[in-house]
């Protein structure tokens, strides 16, 4: 009995290298999508793999092409923001999504302190995956300056600056930002604050960036004594109403760069007997779930964050599968959506 009739046992290459009447290395490159083999030859292996049902051994497979068929989707942050900020789930949901129909495998990985950086800073030396997604990006992040370094496909939802090297997609934050405010200022409301994000991530820089502008397209010097800089966390947005109530008591709208801060802000208000929106008005950014359910629901401007993790993935898909393909810059708009909290 020969090898490919024995039942229970996994097809190997010489098998089908004798069914197909070529070499063993033929088959291999058949198989691997490689060059150089007479149509007539691939013709004979393809039907040998159909034939058997052969199905490459991925190890071995690896050795052939230096690849590893899988990606890894870096989020530089701690479980409890992972699970608290609906924007990553999305741009995780588009990722998936896009790998749907590939070979491709991936890994999510969290980086939240030295330790892991270290672990995972050897993970990718070691060639342990074809390309790097990267999420949460900082202006020193050292994860970005080391992938860019190794030379390893990669690509940011974000970016560290507006020089920025590496493919990455973003929203239009300054864009989106500068239309929430207008809308504010448009209602009549004369000390619009902003809450924003960490100030060394350049989301959060444009987003106060499109508050500032918005002021100055109306002729209005931007005050920044109404500004307060949070931490993307519900938490961290209700503190920084707080700062700013104290410091500006006549505030009578607050632009937030995230739903979830803007969340914070909504119950610090509640807290100290301010209406929304009679006496103070508040917009967030995002369009997530949260801000269909806070009270009152939440005017937002809306970003395509699903769509951002699923670009991302093409364009660390075409850099996997030819490294000669050039870096790309993409911005997605964004959308205001009106509620009743403005």
């Amino acid at each position: 009995m020969s090898s490919r009739e024995r039942p229970g046992r996994r097809p190997t290459l010489e098998a089908v290298a004798q069914l197909a009447g070529v070499g063993r290395g033929t088959v291999s490159r058949v198989v691997n999508g490689a060059p150089g083999v007479s149509a007539k030859a691939r013709a004979a292996v393809e039907a040998a793999v159909a034939e058997l049902h052969y199905v490459p051994n991925p190890a071995a497979r690896s050795l052939v092409t230096s690849r590893t068929d899988s990606i890894a989707l870096v989020i530089p942050e701690s479980e409890s923001r992972l699970t608290a900020e609906p924007y990553f789930t999305a741009v995780i949901r588009g990722v998936s999504t896009e790998l749907a129909d590939t070979e491709m495998q991936l890994l999510l990985i969290l980086v939240r302190d030295e330790r892991e950086l270290d672990r995972l800073t050897r993970f990718v030396e070691a060639r342990r995956v074809d390309g790097v997604l990267l999420i949460s990006v900082h202006h020193d992040d050292p994860l970005a300056a080391l992938l860019e370094k190794l030379g390893i496909p990669t690509v940011l939802a974000g970016r560290r600056s507006p020089a920025e090297s590496l493919s990455h997609v973003h929203a239009d934050n300054a864009g989106g930002a500068a239309e929430a405010v207008r809308h504010l200022l448009g209602r009549g409301r004369t000390n619009v604050a902003t809450i924003t994000g960490p100030l060394d991530m350049d989301v959060s820089h444009t987003r106060l960036q499109g508050w500032r502008d918005a002021h100055c397209e109306r002729g209005v010097r931007p005050d920044e004594s109404l500004v307060a800089p949070a931490d993307f966390t519900e938490e961290g947005g209700r503190t920084a109403m707080r700062e700013l109530l104290e410091r500006r008591p006549d505030i009578d709208a607050v632009f937030a760069a995230s739903d979830v801060m803007a969340a914070g802000a909504l119950t610090e208000l509640r807290e100290r007997g301010r209406r929304v929106p009679d006496d103070v008005a508040v917009v967030g950014f995002d369009d997530s779930i949260v801000a269909r359910h806070t009270v009152p629901p939440l005017t937002s401007v809306g970003q395509p964050s699903e769509d951002i993790g699923r670009a991302i993935t093409r364009l660390l898909l075409d850099e996997i599968n030819d490294p000669a393909t050039p870096r790309r810059h993409v911005t997605l708009p964004t959308t205001l959506t009106r509620r009743q909290s403005a």
